[in-house]
């Protein structure tokens, strides 16, 4: 699968009291590095609203912290999507500094705006993951 990578800076506010990274931040950082994968093919999150009445909701998060990224870090977060069908796309992230900091995976599911309920993936989302592979 083709990777994507998307910059991140470590800010005051991304840090804890001990001065690395709060744990939970590491989650937000994959969470934009997805939105901006999606954006850059062209599904912003947005349009897939406007456009098909669909979202994509996390079903499932793991991280697995490594080291410490710490304020002014220069992160990359580095995703692939590993495997996807009819509702669910699961990607797998890395954030990197000099070396492997956290690596995670994520599944979304794809639901209805407005009953919140699963429902396939449109189809045009789905030929552009299909090339990825």
């Amino acid at each position: 699968m083709s990777e994507f990578v998307w910059p991140v800076r470590v800010y005051y506010e991304d840090t804890d009291s001990g001065g690395v990274v709060y744990y939970a931040n590491y989650l937000k950082f994959m969470e934009r590095a997805r939105t901006e994968w999606l954006r850059a093919l062209g599904f912003e999150q947005t349009v897939l609203a406007a456009a098909h009445g669909v979202m994509f909701v996390v079903r499932r998060a793991t991280v697995e912290y490594l080291r410490p990224a710490r304020f002014n870090d220069e992160l990359s977060v580095a995703s692939t999507v590993k495997r996807f069908g009819q509702c669910r796309i699961v990607f797998a992230q890395n954030i990197v500094r000099d070396s492997l900091l956290a690596s995670g995976e994520t599944e979304v599911a794809c639901v209805s705006s407005l009953s919140f309920k699963p429902v396939k993936i449109p189809d045009t989302l789905l030929q552009a993951l299909e090339q990825l592979a």
